[in-house]
């Protein structure tokens, strides 16, 4: 099969293109280029593209750099910049795969493609006929949370070739094939934009609004904030507050108040009932017409643990998750993916309205 190989220059990606050429496909690599909202060079997109650049050379393939550059900063960054004016806490890689990678890249380059091919950890499987958007054999690597959003034309077109194996096994397969990324860390930071310092770029978006930090339970101003955007609900560093552990347990958008909470067991920072609307289902919804309490498990975060509950169906638009366990930082604005009791098969998600 021809297949567009989104490419980073990490081993990830890397050993996706491996995997797929014992497979015998056909491979075009493509690296999208985003550039700094300050106009400047991203000095790590010069390595990385190198990096693309020397994959390309050792499998002897076509290799392309794409700019989305614009649609980026359109689409993702102004959704985020958006939601955290409003006080709300966002997730730029989910409209990052949904709206630039599997968006804009496909209606462009990878149409011309059998499928798009990347280095997620997600896997997809074939029931009655319709293709479902499966985790990864490795629970600590999944990435199907980040995927929630896409649409099943979008899925229709998609191969995780990293799905069936391990993390462990993935950095073997680079060590064994002598790729000069085999021990190159991970990158931690927002989609596309590599090791940026978050509270500066949003400093720079948003400017500053001092305001009080106030204890929650007893109305006690303990510092000043620079502005409720750079906190959200359920953290805990960069406070700059003594006698911690301080969580961030609410904040009152309308007065620039940001509300902490004392100790690591402070009930104020967990709940268990979650509301949801904006429901996006990849596939289908596997529940229609149910109006009863289904089992599911869900994520309200990136992380490796699926938290069981039940999911109900309250009218319109609107879901209820009850969790099993008390569950930290419910964050509106947050998603809420939904999976299946056996944490198999990732349904969709949820917007977080309110606990």
């Amino acid at each position: 099969m021809k297949i567009a190989v989104l490419i980073s220059g990490g081993v990830d990606s890397a050993v996706a293109v491996h995997r797929l050429l014992e497979q015998g496909h056909d491979l075009h690599l493509f690296y999208i280029r985003i550039g700094l909202d300050n106009g400047e060079g991203d000095c790590s997109a010069e390595e990385d593209i190198e990096m693309c650049q020397f994959i390309a050379r050792k499998y002897n393939l076509p290799f392309e750099v794409v700019s989305l550059h614009q649609e980026y900063w359109d689409n993702v960054m102004e959704y985020a910049l958006r939601t955290v004016r409003e006080g709300l806490t966002p997730n730029p890689d989910i409209m990052c795969n949904k709206m630039i990678k599997f968006g804009f890249f496909e209606e462009r380059w990878g149409h011309e493609f059998d499928l798009t091919a990347t280095g997620h950890y997600a896997s997809t499987e074939m029931r009655d006929g319709k293709k479902w958007l499966t985790t990864a054999v490795d629970p600590v690597k999944d990435q199907t949370d980040f995927l929630a959003r896409i649409s099943y034309k979008q899925l229709s077109h998609l191969i995780f070739p990293l799905g069936d194996i391990p993390k462990a096994r993935v950095r073997e397969i680079a060590i064994e094939s002598r790729m000069p990324n085999a021990y190159r860390k991970d990158s931690q930071g927002i989609c596309f934009l590599g090791k940026i310092d978050y509270n500066e770029f949003i400093r720079r978006h948003l400017g500053e609004k001092p305001g009080p930090i106030v204890e929650l339970e007893t109305g006690r101003k303990l510092g000043t904030h620079r502005g409720f955007w750079f906190h959200t609900i359920g953290q805990r560093k960069g406070l700059g507050l003594s006698g911690g552990p301080w969580y961030v347990v609410k904040k009152n958008i309308h007065d620039n108040v940001v509300y902490v909470s004392n100790g690591y067991d402070t009930e104020k920072q967990y709940g268990r009932t979650i509301r949801i609307n904006q429901m996006h289902f990849i596939t289908e919804n596997p529940w229609e017409g149910i109006t009863t309490e289904i089992p599911i498990t869900f994520k309200n975060r990136h992380m490796p643990e699926f938290f069981p509950a039940t999911l109900r169906h309250v009218g319109d638009d609107e879901y209820i998750i009850t969790s099993e366990r008390l569950v930290q930082g419910i964050a509106p604005g947050q998603f809420a993916v939904i999976y299946d009791p056996e944490a198999h098969t990732c349904f969709g998600s949820g917007i977080i309205y309110g606990s």
